[in-house]
């Protein structure tokens, strides 16, 4: 049986930002981005340091790759329907927080975002989606590429590699099937348990250091307050949720009942409205 551990999001806030857990967060960056990655230190994000006000400013983690690339990691438990937007906005707050006065552009920093969202994000099938920038022919149907000077100067070979890019995990659609090491991670992330097969980098060490029962007498304190959050958190969106299913059936029936006495068949008000021929004549 695959012992408990603590959740990715707490350990983020509580663990992971010890460069001697660094190894954990390196490996997830490795088997995401299909890459070695090493981490060259957490940084602290401006964003973090403004007034409670900028509901924008929350970054959980903010880290230097080797490459000197910019890494955003962040996770989402409650809804925002304007979630984009803040991807969005953490991204170019990034880039300008960290490049100086007087720098020209082209020491702008890469920015990769990742969101690992609890929640459905936007809507799609997969529970991984990648988004990158791309200059499209409106005419010729052609990509945009750098020319050989811009290559030589700026050490990349693509256009999408100067621009942020974005990638969304969506925890909850994941089916705990798991088909590669990156779904180990997910699977990870999902369930707070590591299979004793399971072989993706970080997670060994992930298994290690990130058990449950290791946690001293205040962590294990905070993470179980974290957890009676996230269930309240969860309570009262499903609470909402119910309120506003309330809400359309009432307006519906309301709406069948103004049909009905202008004489429309229940046929009519059946196809109109959704209910069904029961609702219908009881009204």
């Amino acid at each position: 049986m695959a012992k408990k551990l603590v959740r990715f999001d707490w350990a983020m806030k509580k663990m992971l930002r010890n460069k001697a857990n660094f190894g954990i967060l390196e490996g997830f960056l490795s088997e995401l981005l299909g890459e070695e990655i090493k981490i060259k230190q957490i940084l602290d994000s401006e964003s973090n340091k403004e007034s409670e006000d900028d509901k924008f400013n929350r970054v959980d983690v903010l880290v230097e790759n080797a490459k000197g690339e910019l890494v955003i990691i962040e996770v989402q438990n409650s809804k925002e329907y304007d979630y984009f937007h803040r991807m969005l906005y953490g991204t170019s707050k990034a880039i300008t927080e960290h490049i100086k006065e007087g720098q020209p552009y082209a020491d702008v920093k890469k920015v990769i975002s990742i969101t690992i969202a609890y929640f459905d994000l936007g809507q799609g099938k997969d529970y991984v989606y990648h988004g990158k920038t791309t200059f499209k022919g409106i005419h010729k149907n052609d990509i945009l590429t750098l020319a050989d000077k811009q290559m030589e100067l700026y050490r990349k070979s693509h256009i999408h590699e100067i621009f942020p890019e974005y990638y969304v995990i969506k925890v909850g659609k994941f089916s705990n099937r798991v088909n590669d090491k990156l779904d180990e991670w997910i699977y990870f992330f999902k369930n707070a348990e590591i299979k004793t097969d399971f072989s993706a980098k970080g997670l060994k060490e992930a298994s290690e250091r990130l058990d449950e029962m290791k946690l001293n007498e205040k962590d294990a304190k905070e993470y179980k307050k974290y957890l009676k959050n996230l269930r309240d958190l969860a309570s009262d969106q499903h609470t909402k949720m119910a309120d506003a299913q309330d809400l359309i059936k009432k307006g519906k029936i309301e709406v069948a009942q103004n049909l009905k006495s202008m004489g429309l068949s229940n046929l009519d008000i059946k196809q109109a409205t959704g209910l069904s021929d029961e609702e219908i004549e009881k009204l």
